[in-house]
């Protein structure tokens, strides 16, 4: 894994606990100690993995034996919890979970109304 590739990830992940938490400090390790109790643990793991790859980056040496797949995985687990849900989004999520319930509301009582007209021998 490149240091640069690292460097952006973690840069990546701080910028969205600032944005969408408001943790404060300059660095990733500052930004996730202050908002630790708010991080489902889950993703304090991946970012404490991201900030030890950090740390592996500064020697050539050490950066070898960084697993890339997991740190990988870890930035994953981070944006995924910490990017935003844009507004679009949620209204055509929103809109969709209401016309769906329309439509299941209109064919219960379509079945009722079936069901009523049968009993009655209108049909």
């Amino acid at each position: 894994m490149d240091p640069v590739t690292l460097s952006q990830m973690n840069e990546r992940v701080s910028q969205l606990l600032a944005q969408r938490l408001g943790a404060r400090g300059h660095s990733l390790r500052e930004r996730v100690e202050s908002r630790a109790r708010v991080l489902p643990r889950k993703v304090r793991r991946a970012a404490q993995v991201l900030i030890a790859a950090q740390a592996q980056a500064a020697s050539p040496k050490m950066i070898r034996q960084l697993d890339a797949a997991a740190v990988a995985r870890a930035y994953d687990t981070c944006v995924h919890h910490l990017a935003p849900l844009g507004a679009g989004a949620r209204l055509r999520r929103f809109a969709l979970s209401v016309v769906t319930a329309s439509a299941l509301g209109i064919v219960v009582i379509g079945a009722l109304a079936l069901i009523v007209a049968r009993l009655r021998g209108l049909i």
